[in-house]
C-alpha cells in the first residue's frame, strides 16, 4: 500500500516541492545557538506521518506503537513501517536503533532479522536527495547476499556507543536496486518568517 505513494503523480510534486520547506522549518524550530537539536529527529517524523494520513486517510494509520517496538514508527493500514532520515551529500548507512549500551548493541546485530519496510528521507541541503522505501523483501535480499558481517556497522570497541547502522554496502545495495522506489528531491532553503513562539502565543490569546 505504501508504494502507493509513489505513483500518485500529484502527491510526488507536493512532496518535491513542500517536504524540504517543511524540513526547513523544523530545523528552525529545532535550534538553539544556531545547532539542531536532537528533537528534529521527532518532528521530521511527524510530518511524514501527517504525508501518510494525506494520503491514506486517518484510520488507516495507527501511531499508538507500544514503547518496545523499536523498529517500527507507524502503521499503514495494518503495514508496519519504519521511518528515516540520513543528512549529507552521499547516501550511506543509517541507524536502525539506538542505543548507549554495547551488549544490547550486540545482541540486536545477532538476532537481527528485517522486519518491516523502511521509508527513508535523504537530506541533502543545495543538491539532490531523494524520498525512498525499501520493501521489507528488498531488505532480505540484501540481507542474505551480503550476509549479517556485513549488514551492520558496530560502534567501535571503547567508544561511546550510539547505536547500530545498516552498513554503507548495504544502504547502497538497497538505494540501487530496481526494487526500491524513489522520489527526488531538490534541497533548496527558501526564506522563511519564522518564530517560535507564534504558535504558542496565539493559543494562550485564544478564549
Amino acid at each position: 500500500m505504501i508504494y502507493e505513494i509513489f505513483e500518485d503523480k500529484a502527491l510526488i510534486k507536493k512532496i518535491q516541492d513542500r517536504l524540504p520547506d517543511l524540513f526547513y522549518t523544523a530545523e528552525l524550530e529545532s535550534s538553539r545557538a544556531g545547532k539542531i537539536g536532537m528533537e528534529v529527529g521527532s518532528i521530521r517524523e511527524q510530518i511524514l506521518i501527517a504525508l501518510l494520513i494525506l494520503k491514506f486517510g486517518e484510520e488507516k494509520i495507527k501511531t499508538n506503537l507500544p514503547i518496545h517496538e523499536r523498529e517500527i514508527d507507524v502503521i499503514v493500514n495494518n503495514e508496519p513501517l519504519s521511518i528515516k532520515t540520513i543528512s549529507g551529500k552521499r547516501f550511506g548507512g543509517f541507524k536502525l536503533i539506538w542505543t548507549v549500551d554495547e551488549k544490547k548493541a550486540n545482541e540486536f546485530c545477532e538476532n537481527y532479522v528485517p522486519s518491516c519496510d523502511i521509508l527513508i528521507v535523504h537530506i541533502n541541503w543545495g543538491d539532490l536527495g531523494s524520498l525512498s522505501l525499501f520493501p521489507k523483501s528488498l531488505q532480505e535480499k540484501v540481507f542474505h547476499e551480503i550476509g549479517r558481517d556485513h549488514y551492520f556497522k558496530l560502534p567501535k570497541p571503547g567508544t561511546n556507543p550510539r547505536g547500530v547502522e545498516i552498513s554503507r554496502k548495504a544502504a547502497l545495495l538497497l538505494q540501487g536496486s530496481p526494487i526500491c522506489k524513489a522520489i527526488p528531491i531538490k534541497w533548496e532553503k527558501k526564506e522563511i518568517k519564522f518564530n517560535i513562539y507564534d504558535r504558542w502565543l496565539e493559543l494562550w490569546e485564544q478564549g
